[in-house]
This record gives C-alpha cells, sequence and structure tokens, in this order.
C-alpha cells in the first residue's frame, strides 16, 4: 500500500461521540467540520445522527450531496462570504454566528429572519492555536449586537465562545462560560436561547490532558438551565482516532545531529507540527533506539516535524504518527508534487494492522 495513508478507527470516533452525548447530556453535537471532511467520516456521524458546523460553500456542498438536513447544520464562522451565506439559507439554514454590526447587516440581508448568535472573546489561555485576538467580542458588546440583531428583523438566538483549539486549561472554559452568563441574564424568558461552548477540546498527542468527563465535570455548576446547551468538537471526535503511515525517503547525520526523512511532513498532512503540536511517532522495528530530527520530503526548511525517539531505519520502513486524525487532511496541500495522505476508515483496532496488508 502506497504510504503515506491515514487510518481512522470508525469504533474510536463512535466512542467519542459517546463519550460527549454522556458528559454534556442533553447537548447538541455539532460536528466542526474543517477537523477532519473525509466523506466516510462525514457518513459515519452522519448515520450516529450528529448536527455539523460549516464555514464556507465547499463545506456546505459535502452535505449538500449527502442530503443531510438543513436543520441540523449551523455555522459558526462570524465572518461568512455573502455567496456562502445567500446558498445556505437558500439550502434551508437559519443559524448563524456573528461578532460585528458589518456581519448584521450581512446576515440581515441575506438571511433574514434567521437566528443569530454572537460570539464572545474569550480568554484563550492554555491552547496551542489561539483564536480570540481574530475572532470575538466582549460581553457588553455582544448585548448590544443581539439587541440590534433584533432591530435588523433577525432573531438574537443565542451565544458562543472558543476557547482555543487543543486547550488544555480548564479554567479557559470556565472563565468563558462565567462571561456568558453575563449576556444570558438578559434574554432569559425572551425565547429559545442556545448556549454553545464550542471547541478546543484537547486530545493526547505526548503528554496528558484533561479528559471530556473532566472538563465536564469542571463546568457542569455554571451552565444556566434553561439554554440548549450545544458543543462543536473537531478534533476531540477524530484525532486520536487517526494513525498516519508514512514510510522512510533517507537519513543522514549533519553537524552531528540525525535526520529522518519521511514522505509526509508539513506541506502535506502534519501543518500543526509548526504550531507546537508534537505527534508521538513510532515504529514496530527492533533495535537501538535514538534522537533523531524527523523531517518531511519538500525542498523546503521549515518541512521539519520534530524530534523522536526511533531505532535505525531503512529507506522504505515504516514509521506511524499517532493522533493524527486532525487537521492533517484538511490542511494538507500538493506542495512540491507530494500527495497528501488517502484515508482509510476501519473497524475495530487498528494498531495491529497498519499496513492494509
Amino acid at each position: 500500500m502506497r504510504t503515506p495513508f491515514l487510518l481512522m478507527d470508525e469504533d474510536m470516533v463512535v466512542s467519542r461521540y459517546q463519550e460527549f452525548t454522556e458528559v454534556f447530556k442533553e447537548a447538541q453535537v455539532f460536528y466542526s467540520l474543517k477537523a477532519n471532511p473525509d466523506g466516510n467520516i462525514i457518513s459515519l456521524l452522519n448515520r450516529l445522527g450528529l448536527g455539523f458546523e460549516v464555514s464556507s460553500e465547499g463545506e456546505l456542498d459535502l452535505f449538500i450531496e449527502r442530503g443531510i438536513p438543513p436543520q441540523r447544520i449551523i455555522s459558526s464562522n462570524p465572518v461568512k462570504s455573502p455567496s456562502f451565506i445567500q446558498r445556505a439559507k437558500e439550502y434551508g439554514m437559519d443559524r448563524f454566528a456573528f461578532d460585528s454590526e458589518e456581519e448584521l447587516s450581512k446576515l440581515s440581508s441575506l438571511a433574514p429572519r434567521s437566528r443569530v448568535y454572537v460570539r464572545l472573546e474569550v480568554d484563550n489561555t492554555g491552547s496551542e492555536w489561539p483564536l480570540t485576538r481574530k475572532f470575538g467580542t466582549p460581553p457588553e458588546r455582544a448585548s448590544l449586537l443581539l439587541r440590534r440583531a433584533r432591530e435588523k428583523e433577525l432573531i438574537p438566538y443565542g451565544i458562543t465562545f472558543h476557547v482555543g483549539s487543543q486547550c488544555v486549561n480548564i479554567l479557559a472554559f470556565r472563565k468563558a462560560i462565567l462571561k456568558a452568563r453575563e449576556v444570558l441574564g438578559e434574554f432569559k424568558g425572551q425565547g429559545p436561547f442556545m448556549l454553545n461552548l464550542g471547541g478546543g477540546f484537547p486530545i493526547t498527542y505526548r503528554d496528558p490532558v484533561p479528559s471530556i468527563s473532566q472538563i465536564a465535570r469542571e463546568i457542569k455548576d455554571l451552565i444556566p438551565e434553561g439554554v440548549e446547551l450545544a458543543v462543536e468538537p473537531g478534533r476531540a471526535l477524530v484525532g486520536e482516532a487517526g494513525i498516519m503511515v508514512a514510510s522512510v525517503l533517507g537519513s543522514r547525520i549533519k553537524d552531528g545531529e540525525r535526520w529522518l526523512y519521511l514522505d509526509v511532513g508539513v506541506f502535506n498532512g502534519l501543518l500543526e507540527s509548526i504550531g507546537g503540536i508534537r505527534y508521538p511517532l513510532f515504529s514496530s522495528k527492533e533495535g537501538e533506539r535514538g534522537k533523531w530530527i524527523v523531517a518531511g520530503p519538500s525542498c523546503d526548511s521549515m518541512d521539519t516535524i520534530g524530534e523522536a525517539e526511533l531505532p535505525f531505519l531503512e529507506v522504505g520502513d515504516k514509521v506511524h504518527i499517532g493522533s493524527a486524525g486532525a487537521y492533517t487532511i484538511s490542511y494538507a496541500s500538493h506542495f512540491n508534487g507530494f500527495p497528501p495522505p488517502k484515508v482509510y476508515l476501519r473497524k475495530g483496532p487498528i494498531k495491529g494492522n497498519l499496513d492494509l496488508e
């Protein structure tokens, strides 16, 4: 089987979804498609009855092709293209996030009478990929924007936030909910109102992280009664379910350092490695282990994945990259002519069948 490829454990994806439904009872679960847009993943989650979160026409088309009803789709991107808003409204979607007057004007014009929810600016301390500089608005401004929404014949529907991707700081979740409560009080009793906890739920790479259950226990006392609770996991649903299989292209010693080159790297699958994510790398080959600097196949010096303890490997040997189910194929490009990984969805544990042989 030609490498690189990504093996996804179907049972683990189902298990992660069940964990969310168990710890966040009564919550609607919307899968954040950007984490892994593979068609087989979409079909699996559709069979489970999940909702989906989308941001673009390209993403929406994947659901239209499969006949997924618009009532199960929301858009939490605070800044959307006019063409996407129009297409989404035509399809029947009516729930959209915003965080500015400008976005309200677009929604009022292109998706009148839609339900809109405001995105709060919250602390992103403890996340690998902070988002708060780009998106969000403070609570006092959020209340004003929701009132403006009503004036523009939109329906004020809720509040959302994002604590940042791969957030290991439970306090960030608590602080975000407390900010949301500042706004919720004003709109209590004015019709159905959503509190959307967003994403950011972390997964295990090399270091331990808080579990979904731990986070839920720490924040449940802050969630007000009577709200329509929602969560938007992406990484947390699919990340640990994926193992990337790569092949060794070569190795060398340079300035006393041992370098190992693989056929997958930053540009065709492991982009998050340049933002701090350290994937676990392992090999079934026996032998004395040592520290290697692991790099991808392209001619770009940025194409360096990180360091790993591995045995001496020869050209053609396999390296397995754990927790690779999220933000790998969705970020992957054909830079320098190297193809993105193909994706295979398998039932049951995949560690014993990594080579599909």
